[in-house]
């Protein structure tokens, strides 16, 4: 199972995806890419990620072969992420077959109706999602 997490900024929430999937699904192949350097940076310093690329390039590319895509809700959102998300990025993350876990985030001027911000919760339900997908799909 080829999962592809993608985070922009910081990359805080695509580090914990990683470690959170690797922790559940330790079988997965991770795959991660990050809008900026400074996001793959720290997704690289999870040592989780079997595969790491940085750009839209690379998003582009990793979303044709990922069969699932995780990240915060903003990836599949054209000009989120103050910018960092292009349009192509977001076509690639919308359009691709793969299934997609995004993480409801209240942020870039977008409100998620529903999300208390900073749940831990939702966190732990993409989770067991991704288990319940991993575990079906093996």
């Amino acid at each position: 199972m080829n999962i592809l997490v993608i985070d922009g900024q910081g990359g805080r929430l695509g580090r914990k995806l990683l470690e959170s999937i690797r922790r559940t699904c330790p079988e997965a192949h991770l795959s991660a890419v990050g809008t900026n350097s400074m996001a793959t940076e720290n997704m690289m310093n999870s040592n989780c990620a079997d595969q790491l690329a940085t750009g839209e390039n690379a998003v582009i590319v990793a979303c044709r072969t990922a069969q699932i895509i995780v990240g915060p809700l903003g990836i599949a959102t054209a000009d989120a992420m103050m910018g960092e998300i292009s349009p192509a990025m977001a076509n690639a993350v919308a359009s691709s077959t793969a299934y997609r876990v995004l993480i409801p985030m209240n942020l870039c001027s977008t409100y998620v109706a529903g999300v208390v911000k900073g749940s831990a919760a939702i966190l732990e339900d993409a989770m067991n999602h991704i288990r319940e997908l991993v575990e079906k799909h093996a």
